[in-house]
């Protein structure tokens, strides 16, 4: 006989974890117990020597998914006289464990909900060991329903005996509940009156072409007919969202093949436990409504992965789920919040009484060449650690300006935010900082460091600025953070790299706007070898709104005064390129984004955009790929490095655009 201490740490709490170890070591005769710890998962187990390697064998061959073993350790402690083995109740003290990710729901819940002689019909909070909410729900560690959401919310004598059940597949589910004992699901009209039969409401709102908020896992959506175009556009009139897509959700993968064009790494992806939204080709024979996507080929799909969606998708094919949320504001996840916001944009609401511990988007995705591409990492994804090589002291990365996420680094793990958003509102900034705290509270995670962009006047930067004189602050420049995450990602950490750095707006260590780079060096240092030439964004910050300005400003120096005024006149353009002569509000940059908004208003495409990047989205939806032909950079150097002169391309595309050949062959060109 022997006995063992079994220590395991990773992603083994709320994914049904310690019922594994019990079946497994009542299975084996083996006596002891398992409890959650801040550490992890501790099991004692005691019995013959073959019963218990068997045990630590299939410990490490079989855990559920998406559970995920970090570490284990086994000491070899003294005999206890014990013939019984046990859950425990949980453990706390210094957290150094995962939290698992909120999971769409499994197909056992889904037959549950859709079973009318189930007590579980057409429950919209239904969960299991195995789906269901958890990063969401959770407040503290260790993952417990005292410290989680549902914590008001004890368990009737039916749900309790599926909790206490070894056998049930709800053994020791922490958010475990039912109709009788657990949140309620309820439809108000016009946000005031609470209707009878939730469900129907819902449905007669829909068919009336009215918007409905309905409360999600991480946040609210907003939700009409996508079929119905009046409906769509009411809701993009409310939202003040003019050309960005709506995202869709489907009712099943049948429905979204008759849609979309589907390939098999595509419906692998929105069947996933994670359910994003991918990017799908639209079919011809499409039905959804043509303001759905505007001009983009492509629609946002998702399957519906929480219970209430799935009720909800019982009655149609697909439906508008976009962000609840007021024009350029985070998505809206607490329930007050959710009462004197959205009746700006929503009709009624249906929601449940299940409190959303902290936001979470939906994640976004796309497959290029078969390879799955996360677009944006949040619900079905966040905690979940990327691997870091080494055991590194805690240090909180704060992240950027614009789409910003932020990352706690502790030991061998880095914990990524979710999509926290452009830091320049008021309310997504306040999120930030809460969301912030709540990481280093939860993980356990006291900073010993933390780096920052190194442009002076970001949020972010203002939030480290918090730590200044009491641990180190290490700027860090932008276009070396996305080339010191490409070689990370690759596990190149030591190797020196050459990177080509391509995006819109970094602050650059000369205090111009970066954004063509050349790069050469390591993850820890890099050093500039070459860029685009600088040309003045005209009017600044608003030339990023209205790329006609860029292309102005390019046509200026590609082809002079002349040509630029008259392919732009009227009396705002020589004012702008009067203020650029005299460096007035006409910062320099070096961004390939940028140069990109200037092409797109030079061939007639896009003047002026309404969300970050639509232009260059738009040169890729019209872009032929049959064109021959590219358009060239010519390279010169200096003592600088190598500079990338645009100038030839912009003369060329002019001539090419002047001669009438069509906008998708320059694209492509």
């Amino acid at each position: 006989m022997k006995r063992y201490v079994v220590t395991v740490n990773g992603m083994v709490q709320g994914v049904g974890f310690r019922p594994f170890v019990y079946h497994l070591a009542t299975a084996l005769r083996l006596c002891g117990f398992v409890q959650n710890t801040a550490d992890g998962v501790c099991a004692e187990i005691q019995g013959s020597d073959t019963a218990c390697t068997s045990f630590l064998l299939q410990l490490k061959e079989n855990a559920p998914p998406p559970a995920h073993i970090e570490s284990l350790s086994v000491i070899k402690i003294p005999l206890r006289d014990e013939h019984a083995f046990a859950i425990l109740p949980s453990r706390e003290g210094e957290t150094n464990t995962q939290i698992s990710p909120d999971t769409a729901i499994c197909p056992e819940c889904a037959n549950e909900i859709a079973d009318e002689t189930n007590r579980r019909y057409r429950y919209a909070l239904t969960n299991c060991t195995r789906c269901g909410p958890r990063f969401t729900i959770v407040k503290n560690m260790p993952y417990d329903r005292k410290n989680a959401s549902l914590a008001d919310f004890p368990m009737c004598d039916v749900c309790r005996a599926e909790y206490e059940n070894p056998h049930n597949r709800r053994f020791h589910a922490q958010p475990n509940a039912c109709a009788a004992c657990g949140p309620k699901v309820k439809f108000y009209e016009k946000f005031q009156n609470i209707a009878q039969d939730p469900y129907l409401s819902f449905v007669q709102a829909i068919h009336k072409g009215e918007i409905v908020a309905i409360k999600g896992i991480g946040g609210f959506h907003l939700s009409c007919d996508a079929a119905n175009e009046e409906a769509v556009k009411l809701l993009r009139k409310r939202k003040l969202r003019y050309d960005k897509p709506f995202a869709v959700m489907m009712r099943d993968i049948q429905t979204v093949q008759k849609h979309c064009f589907l390939t098999k790494e595509e419906q692998v992806l929105l069947l996933s436990p994670q359910t994003p939204i991918v990017l799908l080709k639209k079919k011809p024979a499409c039905a959804i409504a043509p303001s759905v996507t505007l001009t983009n080929q492509r629609i946002g799909v998702m399957l519906p992965y929480a219970p209430l969606q799935c009720i909800c998708m019982e009655f149609f094919e697909a439906l508008i789920m976009t962000s609840g949320n007021l024009s350029d504001r985070p998505m809206v996840y607490l329930d007050d919040e959710a009462f004197s916001l959205l009746p700006r944009v929503a009709d009624h609401i249906l929601t449940h009484n299940r409190p959303i511990v902290r936001r979470m988007d939906d994640s976004v995705a796309m497959v290029v060449n078969s390879v799955p591409r996360l677009i944006r990492r949040a619900r079905g994804y966040v905690p979940e650690p990327l691997p870091l090589q080494g055991n590194t002291r805690v240090i909180l990365a704060v992240g950027p300006q614009q789409k910003n996420t932020f990352c706690l680094a502790k030991g061998e793990h880095g914990l990524l935010s979710g999509h926290m958003g452009d830091l320049r509102d008021i309310d997504t900034s306040a999120e930030y900082v809460h969301e912030m705290d709540s990481y280093i509270q939860l993980f356990d995670g006291i900073p010993e460091a933390v780096a920052c962009d190194l442009h002076p006047d970001y949020v972010s930067t203002a939030y480290a600025s918090r730590y200044q004189g009491s641990i180190p602050i290490f700027p860090i420049q932008h276009h070396h953070a996305h080339f010191a995450s490409v070689l990370a990602e690759h596990n190149l950490q030591d190797h020196p790299a050459i990177g080509m750095v391509f995006d819109g707006t970094g602050y650059g260590e000369d205090g111009t706007i970066w954004g063509g780079e050349l790069l050469f060096g390591t993850v820890r240092e890099s050093k500039r070898m070459g860029h685009l030439d600088p040309f003045p964004l005209l009017g600044g910050e608003q030339a990023i709104r209205e790329p006609w300005r860029i292309a102005l400003s390019l046509l200026d120096m590609a082809c002079g005064r002349e040509t630029a005024l008259s392919r732009y006149p009227g009396q705002e353009a020589p004012l702008l390129l009067q203020a650029g002569d005299q460096h007035v509000n006409a910062p320099l940059t070096s961004s390939m984004g940028r140069l990109f908004d200037g092409v797109c208003a030079i061939i007639g495409v896009k003047t002026h955009v309404t969300y970050e990047g639509q232009a260059a989205i738009e040169l890729q939806q019209i872009m032929d790929s049959t064109a021959k032909g590219s358009y060239h950079f010519e390279l010169h150097t200096h003592s600088g490095g190598v500079i990338f002169h645009w100038q030839s391309l912009i003369r060329a595309l002019l001539l090419d655009h002047q001669a009438g050949v069509s906008p998708g062959v320059l694209s492509a060109r």
